[in-house]
């Protein structure tokens, strides 16, 4: 994906599923010249933790962080595990924009300060939207500097949500999931709070074989992009797996 994207989202056990940490992932990547966005969530980490894990993220020259609440493990593959959240995406914001300013929590200073560029989430897509809209100005409060959307299928909505947030002047970058089939589009309807894939969307995906399938994906993907665009200052791109279709869907797009 060289000469394609600006930065890889490194994602912090999504879905409460067990895998290498995003620190790890994040510091390989700056090794290989590749700039990451450091996710960290509270589901997992007490206070200290999570302060620790900043620290030790911009020890190895993480700049970008995205601060997120973190899905439940009743959601993963380990469900007896015990969840945390000693802290909220807001608070977790707070904490970090602390270390900006060179206290911790308690309010001791550091010898030396960081300088992240903090991020958080928010969902155009929620009904009703005006909860998020809410939740979005105390994040900016807290420190939020940009925000990564949930996946985007309705440009119409998108452009409402985005000119009701038109006075908040932060960078939003939109996300958009790669549909793989109608049975996922069906699934992630059903299943994943703040998405809706369009009926018209899910019929291509059903009159499309087997064989083109991918090539439906890349089109349905750039198209939708194509009307997106001109209202966000950036696109997030969630191959799940299909890594290989981005610059080509970069390309047709017309992002590059």
């Amino acid at each position: 994906m060289e000469g394609y994207v600006t930065a890889v989202n490194v994602t912090d056990l999504q879905s409460a599923v067990m895998r290498v940490g995003s620190l790890a992932v994040s510091a390989r990547l700056l090794e290989r010249g590749i700039e990451p966005v450091f996710q960290i969530s509270c589901r997992d980490r007490n206070r200290l933790a999570l302060q620790s894990d900043l620290l030790s993220a911009w020890a190895f020259g993480v700049e970008n962080v995205l601060c997120i609440t973190g899905d439940h493990p009743v959601l993963g593959d380990h469900t007896e595990a015990k969840p945390v959240y000693d802290l909220d995406s807001v608070q977790l914001l707070k904490a970090a924009d602390m270390l900006n300013q060179g206290k911790d929590m308690t309010g001791h200073s550091l010898e030396s300060s960081p300088d992240f560029f903090l991020g958080a989430v928010v969902t155009p897509s929620a009904d009703p939207v005006e909860p998020q809209i809410i939740k979005m100005k105390k994040k900016i409060n807290a420190g939020a500097a940009f925000f990564q959307t949930q996946a985007v299928y309705e440009p119409d909505k998108f452009e409402q949500f985005m000119n009701k947030i038109q006075s908040f002047n932060v960078p939003v970058i939109a996300g958009i999931v790669l549909l793989k089939s109608a049975a996922m589009a069906r699934f992630m309807n059903s299943n994943v709070a703040g998405i809706n894939v369009p009926q018209t969307i899910i019929q291509e995906l059903e009159e499309t074989s087997k064989e083109d399938r991918r090539h439906k994906t890349v089109e349905i993907t750039a198209r939708i992009i194509r009307d997106i665009k001109p209202f966000c200052q950036g696109i997030h791109i969630m191959p799940l797996g299909w890594n290989e279709l981005v610059p080509e869907i970069i390309e047709q797009a017309c992002l590059n």
